[in-house]
Parts: structure tokens; C-alpha cells; sequence
């Protein structure tokens, strides 16, 4: 990675720690910048000054469509209960911090933040959560398979540890998809050099293990995130996981 096209392994991090309005504040603007978690972030002093902010009362339209029940394949999703989120997490466009070609998917797996690059220099940004098994690869890879509403295969490591998941096993057939399904409503699978890693990037109903470290599990996100990135991800979308 280049230092004229992307920041330091360091800097990012740093930036990303603070949130949608540090992310934003390394970057010149003139006019106010306001993104779906209700944040009004100015700038004063061009690149790197200090940041004003603000943040509405929780509650708003454009939250409820975004975070409301959604009817889905046959399923009927519950709606997020978002003013329980911290708002960083909500599902927002941000400046691109990551440096990478449109169409790259980045997690930044300390930030818990999930980025897919676009064009022009801008970012959609997800909350994800990140189980142990999250914590186990990083590098670079692509999304070889995607899948609705998938079914649910534990790893023989994940058995090991929790012998009565053995009825989900591959032998078994795995858990039929479904609302209680822990990889949730859509499921993206990441292969490295025509190989499975074993590493997914999945929905999951557990809205508040979102920017957490959980017990188990890949990375997560809000059921109506991971929706939304499937249908904005391209095929064979090139991925990158930072630890």
C-alpha cells in the first residue's frame, strides 16, 4: 500500500478509533458533512483541524426505513432497536480512509468497522461485531460465494468447544436457515489463492454485539447491513482484513 494513495497501518487505526467525525476530519472540506446516525460535522482550518459535531436526539425517518423490520425471502426481520447502538456504528457514507480501489471491501478488525470502497473517494461504513474465530486471518482475499439466507455449518474447532453444536455438523446437514440462524439473512464467504478460509462476513440478530468482541463467530453485522452490502458488493470482490 502506497503512502500517496492510502494512510499509514498506524494513522488508521488512530483515525478510525475516533469515529465517523475523526475519520472525516483528515480530510478539507468546506460545508458541513451530515450522516444517517445524525451527526453534523464541520471543519475549521482545513486538512486535520479541529472537528465540531453535534448529534441529533435518537430517532429519526431515515434511521426507522433503514433499521425497520424488513420482509425478506419468506422471513420477517425485527426491527433494530438503534438508539441502543452507539452511532458510529449506524450504516453511513464516510470520506474513504482506507486507500483502496472501488469495489474493495476493508475490516478494520480493532475499529470494528467494515468499509466497502466506491468510487470518488467515499466509503459506506457497517458496525460489525468480531467473534473469536474473526480474530484468525487477516490478509487479503475475494468473496468467491455469496448466499441468502444460508445454512449454518459450525467448524470441527467450534464443536470441540461446544459439543452440542454436533447436530449442526457438516455430517448432519448444518441448521436450515432461518431467523435463529447465527449467520443470519445473507452470508459472504472468503476464499484465499481458490481456498476456503473458513472466514465470513454474515448477519446476525444479536444487534448489540455490534462493535464488540463476542464469544464466537466470524464477522458480524445488523441483519439489514449485511443486506444492504450484498446487493452494493460486486462479484469476486476483492477483501481485505486488517487485525
Amino acid at each position: 500500500m502506497s503512502s500517496s494513495r492510502s494512510l499509514s497501518r498506524r494513522s488508521f487505526l488512530s483515525l478510525s478509533g475516533l469515529g465517523a467525525a475523526s475519520l472525516l476530519a483528515g480530510c478539507a472540506s468546506s460545508r458541513p458533512v451530515v450522516t444517517p446516525g445524525g451527526f453534523a460535522v464541520s471543519y475549521r482550518g482545513g486538512m486535520g483541524g479541529p472537528v465540531e459535531y453535534a448529534r441529533s436526539e435518537p430517532g429519526s425517518a431515515e434511521l426507522d426505513a433503514m433499521y425497520g423490520e424488513i420482509y425478506d425471502n419468506g422471513y420477517v426481520i425485527p426491527a433494530v432497536p438503534y438508539q441502543k447502538i452507539d452511532p458510529r456504528y449506524y450504516r453511513q457514507r464516510v470520506v474513504d480512509p482506507t486507500g483502496q480501489p472501488p469495489g474493495t471491501i476493508v475490516v478494520d478488525t480493532p475499529s470494528r468497522f467494515l468499509y466497502l470502497v466506491e468510487s470518488g473517494g467515499t466509503a459506506m461504513r457497517y458496525g460489525v461485531g468480531i467473534g473469536r474465530e474473526g480474530f484468525a486471518w487477516q490478509g487479503t482475499g475475494v468473496i468467491q460465494w455469496r448466499q441468502k439466507w444460508p445454512k449454518w455449518t459450525p467448524p470441527d474447532e467450534m464443536i470441540a468447544r461446544q459439543p452440542e453444536l454436533a447436530k449442526y455438523s457438516a455430517t448432519n446437514g448444518g441448521m436450515p436457515p432461518g431467523l435463529k440462524n447465527p449467520l443470519g439473512a445473507r452470508a459472504l464467504y472468503i476464499f484465499q489463492n481458490g481456498e476456503d478460509t473458513l472466514y465470513r462476513l454474515h448477519g446476525s440478530p444479536e444487534w448489540n454485539s455490534i462493535g464488540k468482541a463476542v464469544s464466537s463467530g466470524c464477522v458480524r453485522l445488523m441483519n439489514q447491513d449485511i443486506i444492504d452490502l450484498y446487493d452494493r458488493v460486486p462479484n469476486k470482490a476483492r477483501i481485505l482484513v486488517w487485525q
